[in-house]
């Protein structure tokens, strides 16, 4: 379940409560008169179960209160209440299914912002993999898989391109623009640093090696990042964020962009362009997927937003 709080005029108040009271999905409902200091008004709570939330905050949303007012959500890991159990049992379709669109708009926009978090993990993450492809280690390249964070403006830009919002679009779109020649660039240097210090020559990538597979790009390339785009956005608006682990350790973003740092050092220059058709292949099969998951199994219930300013942040 999980647990709103309204902050409303006190003549939005009644009509709050209204909407609250009339679905049979919402219940544990409280309400503060005055208790709200800025902006000022009344508080009203209420525990939603996941597949009547989006629905409720819709008519919410209807009467200004998000304007006026504030809505939050918040999730509820236990509830002993005999209440909340008839509550989604009475709301129509399964919690897993259900999609809070306002709760997915805010987590993907905050995890799509250009910042010196986002910069760094990218960065670190191609330079693990820059050390997976000179030691050929298959395990140290899925490392970097895990840490790269890339997934998140991804699964921003499909949300922004559904819900036609361009905020959302070009966030995601700077960050990866941004992010990911910034880590290369690092990369390139870090490259050059152990180049010149002897660590390792041009031979380190020549000849055959178990990490080949990051500049031999090729139609199954894009069937896998497809797949991955796919699961990443059924995890996140399903709320199993256990299955994100398996998209990142399955797409080759972070090793590509590690590769071209290394192959550009080391004048390979066919690998580079392999491994930058790898990582282009894979970002725009992630996009394109996992907005076609949420068209096809959100269809006809996509609430029109356009016109509302970006909230997470």
């Amino acid at each position: 379940m999980l647990h709103l709080r309204v902050i409303c005029p006190e003549a939005a108040t009644d009509a709050v409560l209204s909407v609250l009271r009339e679905h049979a999905g919402a219940t544990h409902l409280v309400c503060f008169p005055g208790a709200a200091l800025e902006p000022k008004g009344d508080v009203v709570e209420a525990d939603l179960a996941r597949e009547a939330t989006d629905e409720i905050v819709a008519e919410l949303c209807a009467l200004g209160v998000d304007h006026d007012g504030g809505i939050t959500l918040d999730q509820v890991d236990t509830s002993l209440s005999d209440a909340a159990d008839r509550a989604e049992e009475e709301a129509p379709g399964e919690a897993a299914d259900a999609v809070v669109w306002e709760e997915l708009v805010a987590r993907t926009g905050e995890e799509s912002r250009l910042n010196a978090t986002f910069l760094a993990f990218l960065t670190i993450a191609c330079l693990l993999a820059a050390v997976g492809v000179i030691t050929d280690s298959p395990v140290t390249m899925v490392g970097a898989m895990v840490v790269g964070p890339e997934f998140g403006p991804l699964a921003a830009m499909s949300v922004g391109l559904v819900r036609k919002r361009g905020d959302l679009v070009r966030r995601a779109a700077l960050a990866l623009a941004v992010g990911f020649p910034l880590a290369i660039l690092v990369t390139a240097g870090g490259t050059w640093l152990g180049n010149q210090a002897g660590l390792f020559d041009t031979s380190a990538i020549a000849g055959d090696h178990q990490v080949d597979f990051v500049y031999e790009v090729g139609p199954w390339s894009l069937v896998v990042a497809v797949l991955a785009g796919a699961a990443g956005m059924l995890s996140m608006t399903s709320a199993k964020s256990a299955a994100l682990v398996g998209v990142f350790i399955s797409v080759t973003t972070v090793p590509a962009a590690g590769y071209i740092g290394v192959a550009a050092i080391l004048g390979q220059w066919d690998k580079v362009l392999g491994s930058a058709g790898q990582l282009a292949v894979n970002l725009v099969g992630i996009v394109v997927a996992a907005a076609l998951v949420l068209l096809l199994r959100f269809r006809g219930t996509v609430p029109g937003d356009a016109g509302r300013p970006l909230s997470a942040g």
